[in-house]
């Protein structure tokens, strides 16, 4: 099968580009080199193109089966809205483009971050709840692909709270898991809002990439949750990584900088969707998806 995966060099990305070409595809990766890092693509054998996909003119030779669009501005607090929102549907609208021209499948990284404080579990069809300019990109890319549904093969993936390996190039949107393990590691007692009782749908990066690579075979085109369906709280979070790095850290409560507003409290994914429509189920539990992180951590650097 050959491969084209839009930000490769980034978090998702570049896990997803490796397991792809382990599993025998042929793998082209392309990315901006902005948020992505090279370092994330060592051991990478295929084709690697530095590009924008978002920009007016993008354009790639050669015939792909498959698109995995993971480029984006994610962060959702990026300083420039306008060009949050605008980067991103361009970039998907090229990606339109790209899989129309080649008959290809197109999945698309879309996120739970536009359920904001919305009941949970959350599921696909609820009441939207768009807290920055990130999340209205993904909600309008998630109408563009529900537009085309009938008309072409593609699958919108609304990741929770993903984390593990090559991650720690995203900075300070990296994983709660990340931020607070380094604290800890670094013999800081980890720091997180009064009084840690936010909740997260934290899914290891091997089952998000697990989720990605199913998605192709999908049964139908659609837009499903990728997460574990189980919420754990910081606090939590905390005593499990203390367990696993043999420390004994309390954390240091501060008060929240943003506006409650714009941050979401709690996130858990009702998962029925995923496994019906995609045959997704997450194998790894937190604590030991936390430890093979540590352990991967430990090895190629922090």
């Amino acid at each position: 099968m050959k491969c084209l995966v839009t930000g490769g060099a980034g978090f998702i990305g570049s896990n997803l580009a490796l397991e792809l070409e382990k599993l025998g595809n042929e793998v082209t990766a392309v990315d901006n080199f902005l948020s992505g890092n090279k370092d994330n693509l060592k051991g990478f054998n295929g084709k690697i193109i530095e590009a924008d996909v978002s920009d007016k003119d993008f354009m790639i030779d050669g015939k792909f089966d498959v698109i995995f669009h993971q480029a984006a501005i994610t962060d959702p607090r990026y300083p420039d809205d306008e060009e949050t929102y605008n980067k991103n549907i361009n970039g998907f609208k090229n990606m339109i483009k790209l899989a129309q021209k080649n008959n290809a499948k197109l999945v698309y990284a879309s996120t739970a971050g536009l359920y904001g404080n919305g009941k949970v579990p959350m599921r696909e069809d609820q009441e939207k709840e768009i807290l920055s300019a990130y999340g209205k990109s993904k909600l309008e890319i998630d109408r563009m692909a529900e537009k085309l549904f009938e008309k072409m093969n593609i699958v919108g993936l609304r990741y929770f709270n993903v984390f593990g390996p090559r991650e720690k190039f995203k900075g300070r949107p990296a994983s709660m898991v990340y931020h607070l393990a380094k604290q800890i590691r670094s013999g800081k007692n980890p720091r997180i809002f009064k009084f840690g009782e936010q909740k997260r749908d934290h899914i290891y990066v091997k089952d998000a990439v697990d989720a990605t690579i199913k998605a192709a075979n999908a049964k139908k085109s659609c837009i499903v949750n990728v997460g574990t369906g189980i919420a754990t709280d910081f606090n939590e979070l905390i005593k499990i990584l203390n367990g696993i790095l043999k420390t004994d850290f309390e954390p240091e409560y501060f008060d929240m900088p943003y506006d409650p507003k714009t941050y979401q409290a709690d996130t858990q994914a009702d998962t029925k969707k995923a496994e019906k429509l995609i045959g997704f189920r997450a194998k790894w539990e937190l604590k030991e998806g936390i430890r093979d992180y540590m352990k991967w951590l430990d090895k190629n650097g922090w």
